[in-house]
């Protein structure tokens, strides 16, 4: 060092590290609380694509059907709808089932169509369904299918759950 300069004095460090640690704990904070309300946020929009994709392709099958069965089917069987295609003469059955997830208490949607009584192709509709019959629920009743789907995505603090209603009314004949 020469003659006249000085350094910095105690005081002046503490201040600036006062300032960078407070800086850098609400940066911590800040990445903390986007972290969190990106899992929260991916959750629900998992949650609603399921409903969603549940609720299209039973509305497609449904606008279809000339016969809707919704009551009395037994598990893991959740609705049956059939129809005859007028050009070709076919007859149509999909039949919608709720079965288990691995490792989950939730169960997922799939859908099992066949031609002609032939076998069946099945695809996975929908993920994470609610089974409580409250929340995950179809009736058929004066001409009109409800259907209710619940999916749950995530578990603890980040978990989302979607609910939608949907009513349809089945061709007639």
């Amino acid at each position: 060092m020469k003659l006249g300069e000085m350094g910095f004095t105690c005081i002046e460090l503490v201040v600036a590290m006062t300032i960078m640690v407070l800086v850098g704990g609400a940066a911590g904070i800040a990445t903390f609380q986007v972290l969190k309300g990106t899992e929260h946020n991916s959750n629900h929009m998992t949650a609603v694509r399921q409903v969603q994709n549940a609720g299209y392709w039973i509305s497609h099958d449904a606008q279809m059907a000339q016969s809707v069965t919704a009551d009395n089917l037994t598990p893991p069987a959740f609705l049956v709808l059939s129809w005859t295609e007028t050009n070709s003469g076919d007859e149509y059955q999909v039949v919608y089932t709720l079965e288990d997830m691995p490792e989950s208490e939730l169960k997922e949607l799939r859908r099992t169509q066949s031609i002609n009584g032939g076998g069946g192709i099945t695809t996975l509709v929908a993920q994470h369904i609610a089974p409580d019959l409250e929340k995950t629920k179809c009736k058929f009743t004066n001409g009109i299918l409800t259907l209710t789907v619940t999916a749950t995505v995530g578990d603890g603090a980040p978990m989302e759950s979607e609910t939608r209603t949907y009513k349809l009314a089945p061709r007639s004949g």
